[in-house]
């Protein structure tokens, strides 16, 4: 169920974080550089989660300035996610998993200074300025931290069993 208060979306926040820390602070760079079936890595799903938070910052305060929000990004629209993540990886490909880990978490402190900053209205008052749906601010910072966290954490235990 997503978060409905600041409060809520701090805790789940927080505790997404430190299980998807938890689960890859051990991982030596050869396992979390080594690639799977479809090409990608945990290096690469880790530093895709950091890139997503920064994404998201972006649509938010595009719409706040009452500039054009592209989403995902300019040049993409959501049916070309494939295409964008692809790009996206190939771009990162240079990325250390120590490089990927740290920008993990400083996209996570900027996330979470992000929340702090807003009131309850800003954050759930209604829809994100910008995002031409009904998505709060504080859905789609969910979607872009907790959400992507658990999917990161379930992927990085999968390939850890494989």
């Amino acid at each position: 169920m997503a978060a409905t208060t600041k409060a809520e979306l701090l805790a789940v926040t927080e505790k997404e974080f430190e299980k998807l820390s938890g689960l890859i602070d051990d991982i030596e760079s050869d396992t979390a550089e080594s690639k799977d079936d479809d090409d990608t890595s945990i290096k690469d799903v880790i530093a895709h989660r950091a890139h997503w938070i920064d994404l998201f910052l972006g649509w938010y305060k595009d719409g706040q300035a009452g500039r054009e929000v592209f989403f995902p990004a300019e040049g993409y629209k959501w049916n070309d996610l494939k295409r964008y993540n692809a790009d996206l990886r190939a771009k990162q490909a240079g990325v250390t998993w120590g490089e990927s880990q740290k920008a993990l978490l400083k996209a996570h402190r900027r996330l979470t200074k992000f929340v702090i900053s807003l009131s309850e209205v800003d954050l759930y008052g209604g829809p994100m300025a910008g995002a031409n749906n009904t998505w709060t601010p504080g859905r789609w910072a969910e979607a872009a931290g907790p959400s992507h966290y658990r999917s990161a954490a379930k992927y990085v235990r999968a390939r850890l069993r494989a």
